[in-house]
């Protein structure tokens, strides 16, 4: 695809995923089906409490990945810079978007060596695409994807059901997860699996596992569908009944995060798809999460300014930290075993 047309579509997504209503997802996230057991003695106090945690041997001051959001479009260059600044400032870990314009052109869009300067201290997360690995150059492009940005580890985004609707998008599945496994044995740096909203599986996450993915984004379904966005910017009505037919396709991120987390007990695990606050943040947590992630939730935000990103982000930690103390949690370990139970069980 030529690099106008990659940039041109980037920049659809942005404006389309930007008008999107809050909250209108067609399918939800299953978190609303659990509540935490209310603590009405927590015996602990709210500013001490600890919501500290590592990821990939880096400190983090909260357990919160600002995920991949933008990749060539032109407004890249000033989200990125506002998102970098804002993880650091926060001590959160950033995953930048997808780096396919800026390995096939001269065009970075941002996604260079200034964003580790900018945030030296944080887990930085390279992304290229699952499909893209198929390609002759395609473990080059990813060494060079790390390189880039002086990632600490590469995110490969998995996304057939978006290439399957978006116009010249990639059709042939053939060889990716040998293509993953090469890369995961070749690259240097951690390998992260992600969906992009439409869930991962358990067996699916074991293949993934047995390839030698060191971590998995589940990435579920009920935030931003893009099969509906691709059936936004499709240039027939044919083509936009085909991907509206699966706008509400995928594994929910609540089913995804269980039923991964019960296969892969040992396995550094992200939940992202919709999540809108710091009790969902919680809920992800006590599911089985290890980080989560947001990236249309701040989108508007990190158009902004960095300001407005970091006010985004102290919003979900204030009510991550006021969800821990209501449950009697003093730290992420202890909210892993808080009592949390689906609206249609008894309490446990």
């Amino acid at each position: 695809m030529a690099e106008d047309d990659l940039v041109h579509r980037k920049n659809d997504h942005l404006n389309i995923v930007l008008g999107m209503e809050p909250g209108a997802a067609p399918v939800t996230t299953g978190l609303s089906r659990y509540r935490f057991r209310h603590c009405a003695l927590p015996e602990i106090d709210l500013d001490a409490i600890d919501l500290g945690t590592t990821w990939f041997g880096k400190p983090l001051r909260a357990p919160l990945l600002i995920s991949s959001m933008t990749g060539g479009a032109t407004r890249a260059a000033a989200i990125n810079h506002h998102l970098a600044e804002a993880a650091e400032a926060l001590g959160i870990a950033l995953g930048v978007g997808s780096q396919r314009v800026a390995l096939q052109s001269g065009a970075d869009h941002g996604l260079t060596r200034e964003l580790r300067r900018i945030a030296p201290s944080i887990p930085l997360l390279g992304n290229i695409g699952a499909s893209q690995l198929l390609e002759p150059q395609g473990i080059d492009w990813a060494r060079r994807a790390v390189e880039m940005i002086g990632a600490d580890a590469m995110i490969v985004h998995l996304n057939p059901l978006q290439e399957a609707v978006q116009a010249g998008g990639d059709r042939d599945w053939r060889g990716v997860l040998q293509a993953i496994e090469r890369l995961a044995g070749a690259l240097g740096v951690p390998v992260v699996a992600k969906e992009v909203g439409a869930g991962i599986s358990a067996p699916v996450a074991q293949s993934l596992l047995a390839a030698g993915v060191a971590a998995i984004d589940v990435a579920g379904a009920g935030g931003t569908s893009w099969a509906r966005v691709e059936g936004e910017r499709a240039s027939s009505e044919s083509a936009r009944r085909v991907a509206m037919a699966f706008a509400d396709w995928g594994i929910p991120t609540a089913e995804a995060l269980v039923s991964v987390r019960r296969a892969l007990p040992d396995t550094p695990l992200i939940a992202s798809g919709g999540i809108r606050n710091g009790v969902e943040v919680a809920k992800a947590i006590r599911l089985g999460a290890d980080l989560v992630a947001q990236a249309a939730a701040v989108l508007h935000s990190a158009t902004q300014s960095t300001e407005a990103v970091v006010e985004h982000f102290q919003v979900v930690i204030e009510q991550l930290r006021i969800a821990c103390f209501c449950t009697g949690s003093a730290n992420l370990a202890e909210l892993r075993h808080a009592p949390l139970s689906p609206l249609d069980a008894a309490p446990a």
